[in-house]
């Protein structure tokens, strides 16, 4: 069975799914921070299957404790933390507490359970740099003033301090780009709250006229003054995860960083004129009051991948607009 963290959320209930489509047993846990029990149903509706969840905060480790000893757990896909550079910033002891005590928390459940296989969901953030094409031996700059690339820092340093005294682990992580998209068909998307972390689900809600306008950074030293990211379809993401968990029961002890990334770059400004191509609305910006320090570009070489894993992304930008849009009206028409 394949424990989820945070498997409610975005990317986790992405997962979750996929995981079941390919006939593997999960168990998820979430602490509903930034999920919901609807998100629950939903994917049980989807795979008509009864899907075992405890709501936890996997910093709760007794609790989690409780969970290993109830379920015959032999794989971790950890994917509960927080992910906002933003909002890091203004909650900087949130960032810490929430993402490193969480892995902490993990692996001391999982070294008493003796589960030693992990996938770690971490980011391209964590290098702290503005690069185009970083590589996996890219050095981290500790340097970087933000407080989640800091703590995604601090989870990798301590993900390999635990391996370099216990080399009976199997260890991933895979440094995900900006996640868009949504299932096919808009059965499973991005849970969007009324004040959303993330630029799609606000350009979203412009088109849906539940909101004016966004505030944008434009001050990047890019061609347009808004910063340059690459934008992975979740379904990409989701190959990832379950041709990495493949790959990892081949090996005997590892910890390996694999960059998942789509190889073009996009600036904010194409984005949102692309969601407003798919959406047919005009996206109405204006400049952001405060000016945080951004990385200019974030994105990777994912050469490794493709050797490795023998994994590229497959679907495009449009893609990725299209079927998050899907979803974003069937949730406005109850759908």
């Amino acid at each position: 069975m394949i424990l989820v963290t945070g498997g409610l959320g975005f990317i986790g209930s992405h997962i979750a799914l996929s995981l079941l489509a390919r006939g593997q047993e999960i168990v998820i846990v979430d602490n509903l921070a930034n999920s919901t029990l609807q998100t629950l149903e939903r994917l049980e509706y989807i795979s008509g299957m009864y899907i075992p969840f405890v709501k936890v905060d996997v910093r709760n480790t007794p609790a989690l404790n409780k969970v290993f000893e109830q379920y015959s757990i032999h794989t971790v896909i950890h994917t509960a933390s927080f992910k906002s550079l933003e909002e890091s910033v203004l909650k900087p002891l949130e960032y810490y507490n929430d993402n490193v005590s969480s892995i902490m928390s993990l692996l001391r459940a999982m070294q008493r359970m003796g589960v030693r296989e992990l996938i770690n969901i971490s980011s391209l953030a964590v290098y702290g740099q503005s690069n185009p094409s970083v590589v996996e031996e890219t050095e981290f700059n500790y340097r970087y003033p933000n407080p989640y690339i800091r703590s995604q820092q601090m989870v990798e340093d301590i993900i390999a301090d635990t391996y370099k005294v216990d080399h009976e682990w199997k260890i991933i992580n895979l440094r995900l780009s900006n996640i868009v998209g949504a299932f096919e068909h808009g059965v499973l998307g991005e849970y969007v709250t009324q004040l959303p972390k993330n630029i799609v689900p606000l350009a979203l809600q412009v088109a849906a006229m539940q909101r004016d306008c966004i505030e944008l950074q434009n001050q990047a030293q890019t061609e347009d003054g808004t910063v340059k990211r690459s934008f992975l379809h979740v379904l990409d993401a989701c190959d990832a995860v379950l041709i990495a968990l493949n790959w990892l029961k081949t090996q005997t002890s590892c910890l390996e960083a694999f960059n998942i990334a789509h190889h073009q770059l996009t600036s904010i400004q194409n984005l949102i004129d692309e969601v407003a191509r798919v959406t047919q609305t005009e996206i109405q910006v204006q400049p952001a009051v405060y000016q945080n320090q951004e990385l200019a570009q974030l994105g990777a070489n994912i050469d490794k991948a493709k050797k490795i894993l023998n994994w590229v992304p497959k679907r495009s930008l449009s893609q990725m607009i299209e079927d998050e849009w899907r979803f974003y009206r069937n949730t406005l028409t109850g759908n």
